[in-house]
């Protein structure tokens, strides 16, 4: 069996690599994240990636396109539902490359992840597979993504904060704002519920 393991980042990588190694299988990394925004942060998990492939032998291919103006197009009408279509684009060339390099299968890294909806990107690539005549290899990951998250930080990989694109940072910065909001506000009640029983 030849597999395509398409790679989302390093981090999430090892675990995936590890495991398929240990049940016999080589896979060949496929680096395609045109949803990874701005610039610096794509090169950066990029660079780190190739880093760490050449650290462990793994051959790599690179689809190297930003792909900002393309992503953002594909996704402006949906924002909210924008990780449906980051999957598609994501598993569609995934497929459309092992397909035309003599993969037998294709997978990717980002079945690692408990932040992804599972379900869809499963069907999503399992959808892929059959336009482009391949076969999806399905394994759950997602037992080994804190074993990897922490040799990665043992390795001194570059861990991202966010998943990838423009507006999951916006999302990660709200949700900040709000808890730094809660919590202004539940110490503000604690006062309030102190100063109440004082008097």
């Amino acid at each position: 069996m030849s597999l395509l393991l398409h790679i989302c980042c390093a981090p999430c990588s090892i675990a995936c690599i590890d495991t398929l190694r240990a049940s016999g299988i080589e896979p060949y990394g496929y680096w395609f994240n045109p949803n990874i925004h701005p610039y610096t942060e794509y090169r950066m998990r990029k660079n780190t990636l190739i880093d760490y492939a050449k650290s462990i032998d793994l051959r790599l291919d690179l689809n190297d396109d930003y792909g900002l103006r393309p992503f953002v197009k594909a996704v402006a009408e949906d924002i909210d539902g924008r990780c449906s279509t980051c999957y598609s684009m994501r598993m569609d060339e995934a497929a459309r490359y092992a397909a035309e390099h003599g993969f037998s299968q294709f997978t990717s890294t980002l079945f690692i992840s408990p932040y992804q909806n599972h379900e869809l990107l499963k069907v999503t690539a399992e959808n892929a597979a059959r336009q482009y005549g391949i076969e999806f290899f399905y394994q759950d990951f997602r037992p080994y993504f804190r074993a990897g998250q922490d040799r990665a930080r043992e390795l001194g990989l570059y861990m991202q904060k966010y998943c990838g694109c423009i507006f999951s940072e916006e999302d990660r910065y709200l949700a900040a704002k709000r808890r730094k909001k809660a919590m202004r506000e539940a110490k503000l009640a604690e006062q309030m519920n102190g100063a109440i029983s004082e008097g």
